[in-house]
């Protein structure tokens, strides 16, 4: 397989002042992309989302995917034609913007480097009912209008891999991936060898609180359980989060439990939920920000975001007993319009000045660690280099774990019926 000039455009992206100038738009509001749920299955989402759920085991693919995966990809790849346009669809407020929201200037860049014309849709608000969306069109062999799209590491991202309804990345067209990607995102447990996906942007689930009212520091999953902050403690209505702590307080790797050990979680779970105020979708943030709760489950950029609006006092900690990792991945659908774009911009961003210009916009966890130095002697914004909630420490991955990866649509109805009542109730 031969490299086209194109190829080699997207390893030598240019480095202006006035670039540097178009991409900054530091001076323009940031929205969290976690204002959006992930998992989508709190206490109201998950009666509310149970037509969507019903919908994501999908029946009567297992000859399909054996086709699927019985298909000679190197053969489809030689065949793709380059064209000049891509179709992405992403979540809200999760790219940079300029001009108040009206234009990417990293989408700008990748045109003007590659020729290729970006139709951007911000149409993904929830996992579920995207995937809900798409899979009967997947199911019935046709295409889904998208060249790439982002899906969070879980339930539905596992049926997309099951159902062998993504295209095969052909690596050879992705340099910058493995030249540049972190050693956290490569070969990702839900995604063996990085066959189907990229990750776009990352995040620790762990823990949020205010040590003025807490009245001290806050180093374990313990504090959550401390009856000191009785009706000041928040947890997640996403059952995947609150599970997983739940897990992780009894000292159990959430990506090798079984169901007796959910059992366990659930147990001491519910044993804290007098000391509970709430269990929240987003809202968690604007309640510590408030002072209702003094400490909480939290996402590690809601934190970061905070502290930039002025609420200095909040602060983020991965506890002993170590932090959830979760990641939002690129791949592509099948029977794409674009194939060679979508891997066109897979590349394109996977360089230091890309992934950093998306970084420094969305404070998350970038993918690219060599995009630290692009934002802090490059943007000259040492606040999002230094932050270790953008590029976390050698120690913060050392203490990160896996979600679990469902094997069967039966554990993700057991997993949603173990944890579902504790919030619901």
């Amino acid at each position: 397989m031969t490299d086209s000039p194109r190829d080699h455009q997207l390893n030598d992206i240019p480095e202006t002042t006035n670039d540097v100038a178009l991409i900054r738009g530091l001076t323009e509001s940031r929205s969290s992309r976690r204002g959006f749920l992930r998992a989508g299955v709190g206490a109201a989402g998950a009666l509310g989302l149970a037509p969507l759920l019903s919908a994501c085991g999908v029946a009567g693919t297992a000859a399909s995917a054996k086709k699927s995966h019985e298909f000679d990809w190197d053969a489809w790849w030689q065949k793709q034609k380059p064209t000049d346009e891509l179709v992405f669809a992403n979540w809200p407020y999760y790219l940079d913007t300029s001009d108040h929201g009206k234009k990417h200037p990293s989408l700008d860049l990748f045109k003007k480097a590659t020729g290729i014309n970006v139709t951007y849709k911000e149409v993904i608000q929830n996992n579920a009912p995207f995937y809900a969306q798409i899979s009967p069109v997947l199911q019935a062999g046709q295409p889904t209008g998208y060249d790439i799209i982002v899906i969070t590491n879980g339930w539905q991202l596992t049926q997309l891999l099951e159902n062998a309804w993504l295209v095969p990345l052909w690596m050879d067209k992705l340099p910058n991936f493995q030249k540049y990607a972190s050693p956290s995102v490569k070969s990702p447990a839900y995604d063996p060898n990085s066959k189907y996906s990229v990750v776009w942007q990352s995040g620790f689930t762990g823990i949020g609180y205010n040590p003025k009212l807490t009245g001290r520091e806050i180093t374990s999953v313990d504090d959550l359980w401390d009856p000191k902050f009785s009706g000041h403690v928040g947890m997640m209505s996403d059952n995947t989060e609150l599970g997983s702590l739940g897990l992780l307080k009894l000292g159990i790797k959430p990506s090798t439990s079984s169901k007796s050990d959910w059992d366990k979680a659930a147990k001491v779970l519910n044993q804290q939920k007098p000391l509970v105020r709430q269990y929240y979708d987003q809202s968690y943030i604007t309640a510590l920000q408030n002072g209702d709760i003094w400490i909480s489950q939290a996402w590690s950029g809601d934190i970061y975001q905070a502290n930039l609006k002025g609420y200095k006092d909040l602060k983020f900690v991965i506890p002993d007993q170590g932090v959830m990792y979760w990641h939002d991945n690129m791949m592509i659908p099948l029977k794409p319009k674009n194939a060679l774009s979508a891997l066109s911009w897979m590349n394109f961003y996977y360089t230091p000045k890309i992934a950093g210009i998306v970084a420094d916009w969305v404070n998350y966890i970038s993918p690219v660690p060599a995009a630290q130095d692009y934002i802090r002697d490059t943007l000259k914004d040492p606040t999002v280099a230094n932050s270790p909630l953008v590029f976390p420490t050698k120690a913060d991955y050392a203490k990160a774990h896996d979600y679990y990866t469902f094997k069967s649509y039966a554990e993700y109805t057991s997993w949603n019926n173990t944890f579902n009542p504790i919030i619901q109730s």
